[in-house]
């Protein structure tokens, strides 16, 4: 990601935090929309869900500037949801749902050049997770020498 590209993931999400609740509502209507076998998955009160995912996704985006030091917590949030019944197909839905969510609640400021910012991050994020879900062993340390 380029530093102008974390800029505009960072300052358009701090637009969505007020609004964190209703914008995980929104997310998790239309995730269950485009993908209803994710439902099940998701056998929880989805409201105390949703504060998970807006609580992970404000650490990760203000953490953007020093992915090094998230890098391992990303990578074993996808270990974790391997444990789940997540899958890699999956990581499309979430997306969609995620890039529809943030258009609705930035309205016309959810540019293309907000969504290729966001495009960028999901992917760098959501490849770490994948990595950490189909990586042999629950070592993060031996996973990043070999992939150094």
């Amino acid at each position: 990601m380029t530093p102008q590209q974390i800029e505009l993931v960072q300052s358009s999400w701090e637009k969505v935090v007020p609004i964190a609740k209703d914008a995980a509502s929104l997310f998790y209507q239309r995730l269950f929309e485009i993908a209803p076998h994710l439902r099940p998955l998701f056998s929880g009160d989805i409201e105390e869900q949703g504060k998970k995912l807006t609580t992970i996704l404000t650490t990760v985006v203000r953490g953007l500037k020093q992915l090094e030091k998230l890098e391992m917590a990303v990578w074993q949030l996808g270990r974790r949801h391997i444990a789940y019944g997540v899958n890699n197909v999956d990581y499309g839905p979430v997306a969609q749902a995620l890039l529809w969510t943030l258009q609705q609640g930035l309205k016309e400021q959810f540019t293309e050049e907000v969504e290729n910012a966001w495009v960028a991050a999901y992917t760098l994020l959501s490849s770490v997770m994948q990595a950490g879900a189909q990586y042999p062993y629950a070592n993060f340390d031996k996973w990043k020498k070999e992939t150094a």
